[in-house]
């Protein structure tokens, strides 16, 4: 029997559809070559494999991709911002490698047409969540590694990620945007910090939208498929604007 490439022996196989023609569409995006077998591999999620016998689903990739990415971003902090304390390095490692950040990655590549979804995923919308988008995005690097080497997957990481750790160092990337808009704004006397959501779309295809407020001025607004998605991208909106009125400090919590 014929494994597709990154799945090991033992494993159950069914093969699947061969890549369509867009998938090199895909691939072109991302600047790789990934083999046939393997890209099929990364784009597997687990609800297409629990509706077509078990097979190979992409999460051992994601966890090997994980890795990459992680280690990549590590090293590009650690030489770039020699004089950076462990905790900020830290926290702007956690924003660049976040499920937002790679989801938002995700979209501008457009992955989701390519995941191997089931059915119930489809109906909603699954091609579009976030944790689905992060964990492929992930999963692809992962394959980059198989197909090709460390060095490679690193390029394609630093590819992806670059603009947001040159983000993270101008916006004190804060993991948890919220904290960080409580903290600026209760250290700069603004006010109380309200979300005004609304929700819209029928219940399998919800999307919701969100408004920042200080002191009840509008400092952000962002979108998501949960409420605490568009408050969280609210906040990291806010953000920019708060970085941009007190541009003495940037680091998170102190500005």
């Amino acid at each position: 029997m014929n494994y597709p490439a990154g799945a090991a022996a033992g494993e159950k196989v069914q093969a699947l559809p061969e890549p369509q023609a867009a998938h090199h569409q895909l691939l072109k995006r991302l600047g790789v070559d990934i083999d046939a077998g393997t890209l099929r591999l990364a784009l597997t999620h687990r609800s297409y494999s629990y509706e077509n016998g078990g097979i190979p689903t992409n999460e051992r990739l994601e966890f090997l991709g994980d890795s990459i990415l992680g280690f990549s971003v590590t090293d590009a902090l650690y030489r770039d911002n020699p004089n950076l304390p462990e905790g900020d390095l830290a926290k702007r490692r956690s924003a660049v490698v976040s499920t937002r950040a790679l989801a938002v990655l995700g979209r501008k590549l457009g992955i989701g047409e390519f995941i191997y979804l089931g059915a119930g995923e489809r109906l909603t919308n699954g091609k579009d969540k976030a944790s689905i988008l992060a964990d492929t995005m992930e999963a692809l690097i992962g394959a980059t590694y198989l197909s090709n080497d460390l060095e490679t997957a690193r390029q394609l990481v630093m590819r992806l990620v670059g603009p947001l750790l040159l983000d993270a160092g101008a916006l004190g990337a804060g993991t948890d945007w919220k904290t960080n808009i409580q903290e600026i704004a209760a250290s700069r006397h603004l006010g109380t910090v309200q979300y005004v959501v609304n929700g819209s779309g029928p219940d399998h295809a919800r999307s919701f939208g969100a408004i920042l407020q200080i002191g009840g001025v509008n400092y952000g607004t962002g979108t998501g498929k949960s409420k605490k998605e568009a408050e969280q991208e609210a906040a990291a909106d806010a953000w920019k604007v708060l970085a941009a009125r007190f541009p003495d400090s940037h680091a998170a919590g102190s500005v």
